[in-house]
């Protein structure tokens, strides 16, 4: 039996080329997505032009995406493998709480006026924080052989946990005043926001790595056969373990991002922010099953629930509905993947 063959044709002399552009475009599950987002821009702008199309809206809306896009970022890679990370949310968390203590402790039980040596230990610190049950999590997984929901169930449960206990169950508050005003709420070039800044450089590096290095090759392979990609000489246990190292990673950064705009590590805020990363990822056409997806789509995917959320509120929608919208949007995206799936295999 012949395997699939996708994107060319056959030219009269027998080579194979790729199929017009337009074509190619059209076909793409990134084009959609991009359509549908452009659509909830257009129609909530020809609703409520005064309040929705404005500088101040869209700044807002890049800000509130921004700690949510650089877990997606990692997540992109997890579910490309064929695999899930629940516990994002709750390692952002930790990572945050980490870094709170730890300022706290380098100023006397008061950050507040902390300066950049302080901050930069409490960076690292919560980076440290992230990539450690990143650490736990692929090691579970890739050398254990536990699979990924039951070992990122446990460990969102584990890593909130401990977060809850190294501050007797309440936040953390005593934040550096410069880190609030620096990175939480500074701007650069003009006014972009510097929250905003380091998200684009994060996701920029992503694609980068997934699309053009040996890195991204391999999670590919893996997500679609990883049986395939370890005799063909792939070390499939190695690459899992990195793709959850990178994604605690990303969850620390992700953690210090939001302590610096909330200047509080705000626990309540983000026991949901697994499932907004995953269901930011699928929307934008990475594949529950493995093997598919784009950084480009990721991004696009992050954006939809934020522009939804952003018009529903800006047009009085009870947030009841809100929560239907970005439901069907999330159910079209995955039955859309399965259709699209049925349709290769058949061929």
């Amino acid at each position: 039996m012949s395997a699939p063959v996708k994107d060319i044709q056959t030219t009269v002399d027998g080579e194979f080329v790729k199929p017009p552009l337009g074509k190619r475009l059209i076909g793409a599950n990134t084009f959609w997505i991009a359509l549908v987002l452009i659509a909830l821009i257009a129609v909530f702008t020809a609703i409520a032009p005064a309040e929705f199309a404005t500088v101040f809206t869209f700044q807002t809306l890049l800000i509130e995406t921004s700690v949510l896009l650089v877990l997606s970022v990692g997540m992109t890679f997890v579910i490309i493998t064929s695999g899930i990370d629940l516990s994002v949310g709750s390692v952002l968390i930790f990572a945050g709480m980490v870094a709170g203590k730890t300022m706290e402790a380098l100023s006397g039980g008061d950050a507040s006026h902390a300066g950049w040596g302080v901050i930069t230990v409490g960076l690292v610190t919560a980076v440290l924080a992230g990539t450690l049950w990143g650490l736990i999590n692929g090691f579970l997984i890739a050398v254990a052989g536990i699979p990924p929901l039951i070992v990122t169930l446990g460990t969102m449960g584990a890593a909130l946990g401990v977060s809850y206990l190294l501050n007797g169950g309440s936040d953390v508050r005593s934040v550096p005043a410069e880190l609030n005003k620096t990175l939480g709420y500074g701007t650069s070039f003009g006014g972009i926001p510097n929250l905003v800044l380091v998200a684009v450089v994060i996701t920029l590096i992503g694609a980068w790595l997934l699309h053009t290095t040996r890195f991204g090759r391999y999670t590919f392979a893996v997500g679609s056969n990883a049986e395939a990609a370890r005799r063909s000489g792939i070390g499939v246990t190695a690459h899992l373990l990195k793709v959850y190292l990178l994604t605690g990673f990303l969850a620390g950064i992700a953690g210090f991002m939001s302590l610096a705009y909330q200047a509080s590590t705000t626990i309540s805020a983000h026991t949901n922010d697994n499932l907004n990363a995953i269901s930011a990822t699928v929307m934008g056409g990475t594949s529950l099953f493995g093997g598919v997806g784009s950084m480009l789509g990721t991004v696009i995917g992050v954006f939809i629930p934020a522009v939804l959320n952003k018009g529903l509120n800006i047009t009085h929608v009870q947030d009841y509905w809100q929560y239907i919208a970005i439901g069907a949007v999330l159910i079209a995206a995955v039955w859309f993947d399965q259709r699209r799936r049925r349709k290769r295999n058949s061929r």
